[in-house]
């Protein structure tokens, strides 16, 4: 089993940067892929960027290419996610998820963290 904890989120101003973290707990930690997904207000949940269990894969939205990175240490357990130029529309609750494959699709993770918010003040 693993326990994922988001964490890293805040307000910022437009063009403005945050990293997210997502550690995690188990020893299994290395063998899943990662997603992160974000849920802006009133919207569903959607998938952003993803990276394999061993870091040389990600896949990713069109809508943060060239601005989001994805990355991850498997000696810290840990993913991370930073986000450059932050536009308005990337307000949003954002998750880390654990898969046993590269999906984009939400139901294929198998474990979920609770959260952390970003706001991106205009």
């Amino acid at each position: 089993q693993v326990q994922l904890v988001e964490s890293g989120g805040g307000l910022v101003q437009a063009g403005g940067s945050l990293r997210l973290s997502c550690a995690a707990s188990g020893r299994t930690f290395g063998t899943y892929n990662i997603g992160w997904f974000r849920q802006p207000p009133g919207k569903e949940r959607e998938f952003i960027m993803g990276i394999s269990d061993d870091g040389y894969g990600t896949n990713y939205v069109d809508s943060v290419k060239g601005r989001f990175t994805i990355s991850r240490d498997n000696e810290r357990n840990t993913v991370y996610l930073q986000m450059n130029n932050l536009k308005s529309e990337d307000t949003a609750i954002y998750y880390c998820a654990a898969s046993p494959e590269m999906a984009l699709a939400a139901e294929l993770y198998e474990y979920w963290g609770r959260g952390t918010q970003v706001t991106v003040s205009s």
